[in-house]
């Protein structure tokens, strides 16, 4: 029914035609897919660029081998059917959706293409009665498995064990610049910078909903100044940081979730449960912070708990001091 109504052919509906020709454009899509993956890597990652490269001309030389059994079976007219007109046949991810992927997800990507190929054609072999049906799907999910095989083939001849280790590390490199610094740095501002007039507002007027409504605008306020400070200050041409965009995203949201940490607390009525609610976030963040520069900055735990922990401490006494006199 959810065929009919999304004018979708079934695949017990096709001739072996038809199925022929969707196997055809489907390794055409496949091969414009690889090329476009080794187009986005080729400046960063030649090797991987190579090797996708290299799956792309695998996938031409089984579709030239399909339109030749076509030609041979049916002529040279091939039906216009694709996998968007075949309920419940795979589908692919657009290739505008993976610009932004990192390289092992484009790895992954690559792998699962493949492999779900081999799959469908290898479930519909079994529910398929005809004799003719069944050995051409079977041969189907046998080209898909060697397409498998071919990639390893190629991996190993383009990515030694030494090529992928320096492209995994480049793009850990990459994550850490575009991501996790800007994050971390918003992160840390917004944590310990809302901290003064937070508790100084708590401590001074001792009513949760003005405290509630200061943490928040000060830790909304913050994450909208540090975003777009960390995307206006670096374009990430010269830099290599990565899109200005990005950067900006992650400093700004993690301002405001730093900052939101110990303010959302004071949706809590009462006050003192709130504040000692408060406190408990506050120190939760602050040793975050610590294990997020040991993780990924390698600084050491020790010392980054002890920067972090005495700063956010120092801060938090201000505020308190100055809402309490």
């Amino acid at each position: 029914m959810l065929s009919a109504l999304t004018n979708r052919r079934r695949f017990s509906d096709l001739s072996e035609q038809e199925i022929l020709a969707l196997a055809i454009s489907s390794e055409e899509d496949d091969g414009r897919i690889y090329r476009s993956y080794a187009q986005a890597l080729r400046a960063e990652y030649p090797a991987s660029a190579a090797v996708f490269e290299g799956m792309a001309a695998e996938e031409d030389g089984h579709r030239q081998r399909l339109i030749e059994t076509h030609r041979a079976r049916f002529g040279e007219v091939i039906p216009l059917i694709r996998r968007e007109h075949v309920a419940g046949f795979y589908a692919r991810r657009p290739v505008w959706l993976t610009k932004n992927l990192s390289i092992e997800t484009i790895r992954a990507e690559a792998a699962g293409m493949e492999a779900q190929a081999e799959r469908f054609y290898l479930k519909a072999a079994e529910r398929t009665t005809d004799a003719a049906t069944r050995k051409l799907l079977g041969d189907l999910a046998a080209a898909e498995a060697g397409h498998e095989k071919a990639a390893e083939r190629l991996e190993a001849k383009h990515l030694p064990g030494d090529v992928k280790a320096q492209e995994d590390e480049g793009a850990k490199r990459q994550f850490i610049l575009t991501w996790v610094q800007p994050g971390l740095a918003g992160l840390m501002d917004g944590s310990v910078s809302t901290l003064a007039p937070i508790f100084a507002t708590a401590f001074a007027t001792q009513d949760s909903h003005t405290t509630l409504l200061v943490g928040t605008a000060a830790a909304v306020g913050a994450g909208i100044s540090m975003g777009f400070t960390e995307a206006a200050h670096d374009d990430g041409v010269l830099s290599g940081r990565g899109s200005p965009l990005k950067r900006g995203v992650a400093s700004g949201v993690m301002t405001a979730v730093g900052g939101l940490g110990h303010a959302l607390p004071y949706l809590l009525p009462d006050f003192w449960t709130a504040t000692v609610l408060a406190i408990v976030v506050v120190f939760i963040e602050l040793w975050a912070i610590a294990w997020i520069q040991n993780k990924y900055m390698e600084t050491p735990f020790l010392r980054a708990a002890l920067q972090v922990v005495l700063g956010g401490a120092l801060v938090f006494a201000a505020g308190v001091l100055i809402g309490g006199g």
